[in-house]
């Protein structure tokens, strides 16, 4: 047979697992494991990006790919005879949007182990995409933080609105517990060496400054598979409750927009957003999780309210202004944290790479991150902000371009002359929102 004809296979069985899903919720898959073979994994490897970073073992897209039917006829060999275990993952820390000295942890893991975590997803989104609500916007094909943003300002415009309640996750990705994940994940997939692929996928150490730990709860960010694991941990501890609990012991209209674990829920009345609140605690607790009381709070977020109110979601801040017509509309701009610390890696990226490269190569790759600016900020009534980044980003650059020596590289007459000739992007709207 083919290998062509083989992956074609695969992926009919697969159309077909999240056809079946579709059709019944309650669906249970008990032989999954033989969707791992050599042309599935091969496919999975030409769809993965050769220009990530490599994990502990140094081994990268090229080099595994030399010699690669070799390779993965030893990966499925030791899968089927359950030997295969995941390599240890390396530790990143990067700062987090709106904390400067907080880090965020992200797990880098050996290409092979990608690889299998590849498939892995494929085959758990079959089972578990169809039922996702239409609550749930992160990490779903078809859908993005901008569709979350979107439905969330139509809401807000067409429905009767009084409290909206700004939903913080404390460590949601750190505190994840993994039994309560298996127990979850059980109730469908009755393959148990699946389940034990996942639990060790799960329990990979992570080597931090030289020190391995292993950890019993907890996904590591990064990692292929663990966006899937999570959004469905997510999808019954709080869109299936959302939907079949809060919803029927409301007096009023609520609806759920949730994007990961980035989530806010808006309410008719005051009273229903304060038995939420107190019940959505209670049932994160069952599940080993954890709100943020700190952060969380409730926004009076309605058009009678004369007070300049506002909440955050998705790095953007929702509040109440006029139309050219002079009705009060939702409207949103850029969150004023986000845009800081944006503006602070600019200046540390410009600072670490000004004397590393020319100037027309430096130029080029701060057009692409502006551009990347752009393409998210840049929704309906939020150009002013845009604009306002790219301001004082040209400014952050042309300061430290001028350092790259004691001699000054530009007069601000001969920047804006040069800005002329090699314009940096517009701002301008890529997505309507209302």
């Amino acid at each position: 047979m083919r290998t062509s004809e083989s992956c074609n296979i695969t992926n009919t069985k697969l159309e077909r697992i999240a056809w079946l899903s579709s059709k019944d919720s309650t669906k249970e898959f008990d032989c999954l494991m033989h969707l791992f073979n050599e042309e599935s994994l091969q496919r999975c490897y030409h769809q993965l990006n050769g220009n990530k970073a490599v994990g502990l073992d140094g081994v990268d897209k090229e080099s595994y790919g030399k010699n690669l039917d070799n390779n993965l006829k030893e990966l499925i060999l030791s899968m089927k005879q359950m030997s295969y275990k995941p390599g240890n993952i390396r530790q990143v820390l990067i700062s987090k949007e709106d904390k400067s000295n907080v880090k965020r942890s992200l797990g880098i893991s050996n290409f092979e182990d990608k690889l299998v975590q590849k498939m892995m997803q494929r085959i758990l989104e079959s089972i578990y995409e169809p039922i996702f609500l239409d609550c749930s916007y992160g990490f779903r094909t078809g859908r993005s933080c901008h569709s979350a943003i979107k439905d969330l300002s139509k809401h807000l415009f067409s429905r009767p609105v009084s409290t909206v309640i700004d939903i913080d996750l404390e460590n949601f990705f750190g505190t994840l517990n993994h039994t309560k994940l298996i127990e979850i994940l059980e109730v469908r997939i009755k393959d148990q060496r699946l389940i034990r692929y996942i639990t060790r996928m799960l329990k990979s150490g992570v080597l931090t400054n030289g020190e391995l730990n292993i950890s019993q709860e907890g996904a590591i960010q990064g990692s292929i598979v663990s966006l899937i694991l999570a959004n469905t941990l997510a999808h019954y501890v709080i869109d299936k409750w959302f939907e079949e609990v809060a919803k029927v012991h409301c007096k009023g209209e609520i609806r759920l927009f949730r994007y990961c674990d980035d989530l806010c829920i808006c309410c008719q009345y005051e009273s229903d957003a304060i038995r939420i609140k107190t019940a959505l605690t209670k049932r994160l607790l069952r599940f080993k999780l954890k709100m943020n009381q700190d952060k969380t709070k409730l926004v009076s977020f309605n058009r009678e309210n004369s007070k300049r109110v506002s909440f955050n979601f998705l790095g953007f801040t929702f509040y109440w202004g006029k139309s050219r017509n002079g009705f009060r509309v939702p409207k949103v701009k850029t969150e004023g944290k986000r845009m800081r610390s944006k503006l602070k890696k600019v200046t540390q990226w410009i600072k670490e790479i000004r004397n590393r490269y020319k100037l027309k190569v430096i130029w080029q790759k701060f057009c692409i991150k502006l551009e990347g600016h752009v393409r998210y900020y840049g929704v309906s009534f939020n150009v002013y902000r845009v604009q306002a980044f790219i301001q004082h980003a040209r400014r952050i650059v042309f300061k430290w371009l001028n350092r790259r020596s004691q001699k000054k590289s530009f007069s601000w007459e001969k920047f804006e002359k040069f800005v002329s000739a090699n314009p940096l992007p517009k701002a301008r709207i890529c997505h309507e929102i209302i």
